[in-house]
């Protein structure tokens, strides 16, 4: 980890709409080449500036990236075994087209010599425009004033722009910019780190190149995958007479560039603006990718960058319509949520053939892999704030379903999909140390739990006939092979050898959070056949035909999920995380900080055998299972199951804040809630993990808005039911989100006194507050209600002073109203 990227305070001032950087530092680069990152889903475009910043001088890590574009390298072993995953899949850079360099007269502008003398840039999240100001002074004299606006296009996913404008503030002299599409990007890489890929040089190969007037087009493909991308650009350019503007000559056709060259004036200025395309696909259509390249640019140019800017306002001006979160009294709360929201949507692919990567689409932590992080934690966002990008999600491990199958094949299931722990394709198996990997066979029932709660959301029944149904039936599967009914036990089904959530625990026979989302999973799985063979028969007999069901198989599945092992222990009375945690010595904290000094994340300073001899977690696991499986659980249970793990976890992983979070405020500790909530919301802004330099933490992203909206607002999907318990730290004066449910659009405002809620869209909404039911219709669109006891709690308290835990919430009403507006 670079030092000047470690945890700090964040220099960045809190407002509600976007980031504002006003000092430029050089050694600060990679961090705000993440945080001011821009990308549409497909294309991401870390926030570097467009005059490139030498390495040795700067602690950048520029960046530009593909959603779906992978690279495959075959992983060695020096000791081998069956089975094991046999190659990695990860995300190249990209030809960088986004630069600009600058030159006055024969020095080059560089913004760590030289003197910089205003500066100021911003990250618009109503606008989706990044926009920097710079006046430099060079180390001769010379001083210009630099505008430079950058957008990646929602509504034009293969495009992104940039305009360059440059105003000579001397006497002036000659000037050139030279742009760029340099393919010369070698991926970073970090040693002895494993949240990072290896470095490398640049897999991708080149195939052609050409350059004619204003355009420039590079071809290139991929050694193993199969893949060709196409990386183009066109200019436009605005300037005072005397101006050349033509193409520079390449180098090896490694490297394209176009130059305009001139001189500049006292006060006149010179614009630049270059338009990008990045597409890709087989390689057997890579003469087509090349026209559709040009088509598209061509387009764009004659659209102008006035007219993306301005269909880029509109699109995300309906998206923060019905998405948008707003708290008051916190500035740092509102930036922190919107932040997140904004990086989530640019980050998320939305065509059913991309996934979301952990570190989004801004930088190479994880080599561009996704995780059960997608179902568990961003899914869930989208589906309550965009549900088609959370149907797209589900449709990528959808088209999967073939690589999985072959999969659970190698690893000796006859029949079912087992997903891998780290993809890029979603079949495909990435992770080579298979204890915190393969073994984390709950990804299966992640999805399967995400598939269930976007069809009680959505209604969807024409996704669940299609794609959903066999997603959950064939997935099912794999748990009547991973355990079995224990005659030990009294019959009860047990699983084995598997890793939770908790990675500092692994290879252990009955993980207390993968076998309850294991009896989950199975239990809707046989529900979903009986439902399909009742009420769609023509889709269960294509299902049945296609992945083999046998008739015997659901009522096994609800054979296993009635006796799934879920025990409580004796003395503690809690559940246990696994067979054997209990048992562990405690890791060796003092005061709640270890023995040897603040060695975190653990993973980088102990063989993980050494970690895993002993009770801590590295993340949420029962905790978490108490969260999704809520309703199964008591209220005193929960208080104690978060009351034993709560000193045990570490939360070295960004996944564990929030989760903690929101069941404390469950269990009424609002001021743990708040504390927990803050910390998970401002993981990437303040960098409380150390390396958000290699990109954002998208799980903790969407935390942040779960820590909102299922936190303080008590947001649940039980049994096809919406359910609230909202309460409102008192540093707040109210705060208000959005959701859509089955085809209608709410809005829910916590106030110190009430809670209200809006039907904004559709035809009629019932939801349960506090355990109360009640009806939202077009005629009767809202209804205020008191908060429950002890919703209002003083967080500004220090120490912090926990309540007890107040009554728990009924699972199903009480009562039910109408209301009127």
């Amino acid at each position: 980890m670079n030092a000047a990227d470690a945890p700090a305070a964040t220099p960045y001032a809190p407002e509600p709409w976007g980031l504002t950087e006003t000092q430029f530092d050089p050694q600060r680069a990679g961090l705000a080449e993440t945080l001011f990152a821009l990308g549409n889903g497909r294309i991401g475009l870390r926030g570097a500036h467009d005059e490139p910043l030498p390495r040795g001088r700067s602690s950048s890590q520029d960046g530009n990236f593909l959603n779906g574009l992978f690279e495959r390298e075959a992983i060695h072993y020096p000791e081998d075994a069956f089975g094991l995953a046999r190659h990695n899949e990860f995300m190249p850079k990209l030809p960088n087209g986004k630069a600009i360099e600058l030159t006055l007269g024969d020095e080059c502008v560089d913004l760590a010599q030289g003197q910089v003398v205003a500066y100021e840039r911003r990250l618009d999240f109503r606008r989706g425009v990044l926009t920097r100001h710079v006046q430099w002074r060079s180390p001769r004299g010379r001083v210009v004033a630099i505008t430079s606006e950058r957008i990646v296009s929602f509504t034009r996913p293969d495009i992104y722009a940039v305009r360059y404008h440059v105003t000579a503030l001397d006497a002036g002299g000659p000037v050139r910019l030279l742009s760029t599409l340099d393919a010369c990007t070698p991926n970073v890489g970090a040693a002895n780190d494993p949240r990072v890929g290896a470095a490398r040089p640049s897999p991708l190969q080149w195939h052609a190149s050409r350059q004619a007037g204003s355009t420039m087009l590079l071809m290139q493909h991929t050694e193993h995958s199969g893949l060709a991308l196409v990386s183009a650009l066109d200019h436009v350019v605005d300037s005072p007479e005397g101006f050349d503007a033509r193409p520079d000559m390449p180098r090896a056709g490694e490297r394209l560039s176009h130059q305009v060259s001139g001189e500049l004036r006292l006060g006149q200025s010179v614009t630049l603006t270059k338009f990008g395309c990045y597409l890709h696909g087989p390689q057997a259509e890579q003469e087509a990718l090349a026209e559709l390249a040009l088509a598209q640019l061509a387009t764009a140019r004659r659209a102008g960058f006035d007219t993306l800017c301005e269909e880029q306002a509109a699109w995300l001006a309906d998206y923060w319509q019905h998405a948008d979160v707003e708290v008051g009294g916190d500035d740092r709360v509102q930036q922190s949520l919107r932040f997140g929201l904004f990086h989530l949507l640019q980050s998320a692919g939305r065509d059913g053939a991309t996934n979301i990567a952990a570190k989004g689409l801004t930088g190479e932590g994880y080599e561009g892999h996704s995780f059960w992080d997608t179902e568990i934690y961003v899914l869930p966002v989208m589906l309550w704030t965009a549900p088609a990008i959370a149907r797209a999600l589900l449709e990528y491990r959808w088209r999967a379903l073939p690589a999985a199958r072959q999969r659970a094949r190698e690893m000796a299931h006859a029949k079912g999909a087992l997903f891998p722990w780290r993809t890029i394709t979603g079949g495909t198996e990435s992770s080579a140390y298979f204890p915190a990997g393969t073994a984390q066979a709950h990804i299966n029932a992640d999805i399967a739990h995400a598939v269930k709660q976007y069809a009680q959301a959505t209604g969807d029944t024409a996704f669940m006939t299609t794609m959903g149904a066999e997603l959950v039936l064939d997935t099912a599967r794999i748990w009547l092979d991973l355990g079995h009914h224990d005659p030990r036990r009294g019959g009860a089904f047990c699983i084995h050898e598997v890793t939770g959530p908790d990675e500092y625990t692994a290879m252990v026979d009955n993980n207390f959070y993968t076998n309850a989302m294991a009896q989950q999973h199975l239990a809707y799985a046989a529900e979903l056949a009986g439902w399909l063979a009742a009420e769609h028969p023509v889709q269960h007999a294509r299902i049945a035909a296609a992945i083999d069901l046998g008739a015997e198989e659901p009522a096994r599945w609800r054979a296993a999920a009635a006796q799934m092992y879920l025990p409580v222990d004796a003395a503690t009375g809690v559940h246990p995380q696994d067979d054997g945690f209990l048992h562990k010595p405690r890791w060796p904290f003092s005061n709640g900080k270890l023995v040897s000094g603040n060695n975190q994340p653990l993973l980088l300073h102990y063989h993980p055998l050494v970690i895993y001899r002993h009770q801590v977690c590295k993340q949420a696991d029962v905790v978490l299972a108490l969260l999704l499986r809520g309703e199964q659980f008591t209220f005193e249970q929960k208080c104690r199951d978060f009351d034993y793990y709560e000193p045990l976890t570490t939360h070295d992983s960004s996944l564990s804040a929030c989760v903690y979070g929101i069941v404390a405020a469950e269990i009424g500790r609002i001021d743990t809630a708040f504390d927990y909530f803050m910390r998970g919301a401002r993981t990437d802004l303040d960098n409380t993990h150390g390396n958000t330099h290699h990109g954002v933490h998208t799980a903790a992203l969407a935390g942040a808005w779960l820590g909102l909206a299922q936190g303080f607002g008590g947001l649940r999907l039980f049994d096809g039911r919406l359910h609230f318990a909202p309460c409102l730290p008192a540093a707040w004066t109210h705060f208000r989100f959005r959701l859509h449910w089955q085809g209608a659009r709410l809005e829910v405002t916590v106030q110190r006194d009430a809670a209200e809620y809006r039907l904004t869209d559709g035809a009629e909404i019932t939801l349960w507050h506090h355990g109360l039911g009640v009806t939202l219709s077009p005629d009767a669109p809202s209804v205020r209600l008191p908060l429950a006891a002890a919703s209002v709690i003083d967080t500004s308290t220090s120490p912090p002073t926990d309540t007890p835990c107040p009554a728990p919430t009924p699972a199903a009403p009480s009562s039910s109203i109408s209301t009127a507006s």
